[in-house]
């Protein structure tokens, strides 16, 4: 290797860092509004006159075209390249945002946030791509884990920040403070971001030659075969159980300390600051620890997916109304509830058919975005109808136990037929 060479090696190298730190930052400003609303749900409440129900709606709203966004997302990423549909997407939540803060009402927002959640459809699989893309699989873990974090930690300085500027100024100025944010991350995002020098290699095959591009109908069939594979519906099962507990945990916590355990408006949403920032923690050393462990990433998912069943159980006794106790669940649930997606969204990446990590991002999050928009509204709907939080809990905690005895099952066929121990992540 020439000196140049191991010049533009050693640069690429140390580049991979400021590539980590935009597209977490990115993360970061387009996640503060969205996925901040749940501190503002006394607010909301108070304001527009909204049942739990209404509010659960009103946070779907932004998660509902990306059930779709998502896929399309991935396969833009793909063809175009990360730089400019992240950048892109970024600016539809600054722009849309800012709209939404003249609005007259509830349905004219619920409208407004159907559009923000197209541009943020972008910045998941966008912002893990560009990571994959960076660092290999020694570091990818815990390079996820860091760029993940930046969604639990836009949404903690949210949940710290927007109630205060709601009391002063009123709900409306929460969405222009949003969208100067997701502006900001949009132009950090395509000012400083570039591809890995080898981004841009045309594949080839055995014989060193470019490989032909594969026909319409390969390129469908290769698409529909990732959801047959074992890997993926392990993903898939992980994914809708664990990302129903996130949002929960982030639009009922608040609602649940108010109402059950009586603590101030104030106070609860601290609660919520501090157990969102304990899941930055979580993605962190969670995706971290799985590039150690011999066990895999997943094994590091199923963890996890144990700890949140222990915690949602302890919100259902009677313990579970002592504030003290309740808040320290919600911090456990933080750091479980949130931290999954490090080594989660790593393990997609990794499991992803070459060139189809785009795609593949796409999908597992599409998944997932359908229990981010059932979820909210359905489970308001059960806390309304009972008058309790513990119905809620209880059908968390028996979703995720059916997902991971599931996947139990499919870790014991696999060793089954294969006579020996899964691959490390399988």
């Amino acid at each position: 290797m020439t000196a140049h060479q191991q010049t533009a090696v050693g640069g690429a190298s140390r580049y991979r860092w400021t590539v980590l730190g935009i597209a977490t930052f990115t993360q970061a400003a387009a996640a503060f509004f969205v996925q901040g609303i749940g501190a503002l749900g006394i607010h909301l409440q108070r304001d527009l006159g909204l049942s739990t129900a209404q509010l659960g709606l009103l946070l779907s709203a932004v998660q509902l075209v990306p059930l779709v966004g998502l896929l399309v997302a991935g396969e833009l990423l793909d063809r175009i390249g990360e730089r400019w549909v992240v950048g892109a997407g970024a600016c539809v939540v600054g722009v849309g945002l800012l709209l939404g803060s003249a609005v007259p009402g509830y349905v004219p927002l619920l409208c407004v946030l159907i559009v923000v959640g197209a541009g943020y459809s972008t910045i998941q699989p966008g912002g893990s791509k560009s990571v994959a893309a960076w660092f290999d699989a020694s570091q990818r873990g815990m390079a996820m884990g860091i760029r993940q974090a930046g969604l639990p930690l836009g949404a903690a300085v949210a949940s710290a920040v927007l109630p205060l500027v709601a009391e002063e100024f009123g709900w409306r100025a929460t969405l222009v403070a949003g969208g100067l944010i997701a502006l900001l991350g949009a132009g950090v995002f395509m000012g400083f971001y570039r591809r890995p020098p080898t981004g841009g290699a045309p594949q080839q095959d055995d014989g060193g030659s470019p490989t032909s591009p594969p026909s319409l109908r390969e390129q469908l069939d290769a698409r529909i075969g990732m959801l047959r594979e074992p890997a993926m519906v392990k993903i898939m099962l992980s994914g809708t159980s664990l990302i129903t507990v996130q949002y929960a945990v982030g639009v009922l916590s608040v609602l649940h300390l108010h109402r059950t355990t009586s603590l101030a408006a104030g106070t609860a949403a601290l609660v919520l600051v501090v157990a969102q920032g304990v899941g930055v923690a979580g993605r962190v050393c969670l995706a971290a620890w799985s590039d150690r462990s011999g066990s895999g990433r997943h094994a590091s998912v199923m963890i996890c997916m144990i700890a949140v069943i222990a915690g949602m159980v302890a919100l259902m006794t009677p313990a579970g109304r002592s504030p003290a106790v309740a808040c320290a669940v919600f911090v456990w649930l933080g750091f479980f509830g949130y931290g999954w997606y490090g080594p989660w969204v790593a393990y997609v990446a990794e499991s992803a058919p070459p060139g189809k990590t785009g795609f593949a991002l796409g999908l597992a999050m599409s998944v997932n975005q359908i229990a981010v928009v059932l979820a909210p509204p359905a489970l308001g709907l059960l806390i309304d109808v009972t008058g309790s939080f513990t119905p809620a809990w209880g059908v968390l905690a028996a979703m995720t136990a059916v997902a991971l005895t599931a996947m139990t099952a499919m870790t014991a066929m696999t060793v089954t037929a294969h006579g020996e121990r899964p691959r490390a992540g399988a």
